[in-house]
């Protein structure tokens, strides 16, 4: 935590402080004296002494333009690892919510660690949360569509298109609606892991009732507000782009997270002595989920990107134009990390109950999918100043560190066995 703080100042630091700071920098790169991807964005032409004055006016433009890319660049980097492991603890909580609404019986012996990783939803709603205020009040401008300019008809920046959707994207309904999305979801959470323990130290099974009749409504609840929270807090970062299937891409990617930390945190719990009576049956349950929730995301990639490539209407395609030109080795890339892997290594049944080979699809899944919110934000935020340094670099470690202390903090303040959770014996002796 203490390194990815440093890195995320190092990175505000290292933003220039102004457009005349940021040209004497690409002016010194040119000389050969530095390097970067920025360097690549430097204007070929129109900004000698020669220069006419329309060339200079738009010289001046793409320096102001670059000089706000690398303004966001921190904040960008910030945003992805936040929403990245909040993102994980939602996805666990849906989960956990699943398995009491099926009123599954091979489940329960994970119940704890479930509730331990949703542990992290408040402090990760919270800090998100802060992010878009931040946005709103103009301290940064990764959210482009907020500018009062953009939807003013006197403006010379005036933008049909997205003064067409201010009646949706406007800034006190997008607040609202994010305070109301975090709120049903932190409300559920802080029920279930209260009837969750009460269960235990009561035994009166009129909880596990309530558990189920809440995580039912719960359900129904988070479809509706995942998919508007795919839309407000990604989607929108391209407000001219929309896919219709967006919502539930992000539900994929978000799954499949949720289950490989649950199996990765499973089997270090195990490995340490803790959560005896989960077996490999268990641990090929989750491998399953992992496998399958890839395909899945695969599935959903590839329809989304394949439809609106091939239909080449301007407004579409660009989205993927811009990623494919800017960011070829990371958009590819992470599909070949999200699909390919967990496919040569999750294939088979029997590697399903290998901890180590469920480990190594897990890292590779999880920075996968890390890679696939980076490349969902940073093209609209940040475009072709992007590389990876300290503040991604940083932003990264602080949140991985954040995330790991909060779950297993939540972990230790409970037993890790559901004793009175009626469906605890079949999962006890659940087997494959």
């Amino acid at each position: 935590m203490v390194l990815g703080a440093i890195g995320v100042s190092a990175g505000f630091l290292s933003v220039p402080e102004s457009v005349e700071e940021l040209k004497e920098q690409m002016a010194s790169q040119d000389d050969g004296h530095g390097g970067g991807h920025v360097a690549d964005a430097t204007p070929s032409e129109g900004h000698g002494d020669g220069a006419t004055g329309d060339e200079a006016h738009d010289d001046d433009a793409h320096y102001e333009h670059v000089f706000g890319q690398l303004q966001n660049r921190p904040w960008s980097a910030i945003y992805i690892a936040c929403f990245f492991f909040m993102m994980i603890a939602l996805g666990t909580l849906a989960f956990y919510a699943i398995q009491y609404a099926a009123q599954a019986g091979w489940s329960p012996a994970l119940f704890r660690v479930m509730e331990g990783i949703t542990a992290y939803l408040p402090v990760g709603t919270i800090l998100l949360f802060l992010l878009l205020v931040l946005s709103a009040t103009g301290v940064n401008h990764i959210f482009h569509w907020m500018d009062p300019e953009l939807v003013d008809p006197n403006s010379e920046n005036y933008d049909k298109i997205i003064a067409n959707k201010s009646g949706f994207l406007n800034v006190p309904f997008f607040l609202v609606r994010a305070a109301i999305f975090m709120l049903g979801w932190n409300l559920y959470r802080w029920i279930s892991r209260k009837y969750s323990i009460k269960l235990d130290e009561t035994n009166d099974q009129s909880y596990f009732k309530k558990l189920f009749k809440f995580s039912a409504v719960f359900l129904v609840f988070f479809i509706v507000t995942e998919s508007m929270m795919s839309w407000d807090w990604i989607m929108s970062l391209d407000p001219h782009w929309f896919s219709t299937l967006f919502g539930w891409y992000i539900f994929a990617g978000m799954m499949v997270c949720a289950f490989t930390v649950i199996g990765m945190v499973t089997m270090y719990l195990k490995s340490k002595g803790h959560l005896e009576f989960v077996n490999d049956s268990h641990i090929h349950d989750m491998a399953k989920w992992m496998f399958a929730f890839s395909i899945f995301w695969t599935y959903l990639w590839f329809s989304q990107f394949m439809l609106i490539w091939y239909a080449n209407i301007p407004e579409e395609v660009t989205y993927f134009v811009t990623r494919i030109e800017d960011y070829n080795i990371l958009f590819f890339g992470m599909v070949a990390m999200n699909f390919i892997f967990p496919i040569l290594i999750l294939m088979n049944s029997d590697y399903k109950r290998i901890n180590l080979f469920v480990i190594m699809a897990g890292i590779v899944i999880l920075a996968g999918h890390y890679v696939d919110v980076f490349v969902m934000v940073m093209p609209a935020t940040v475009g072709t100043s992007w590389y990876i340094g300290m503040p991604e670099i940083g932003a990264m470690l602080f949140f991985f560190g954040l995330f790991i202390y909060v779950v297993f903090n939540a972990l230790s303040k409970a037993p890790l066995k559901v004793k009175n959770n009626p469906f605890m014996k079949e999962s006890e002796h659940f087997h494959y």
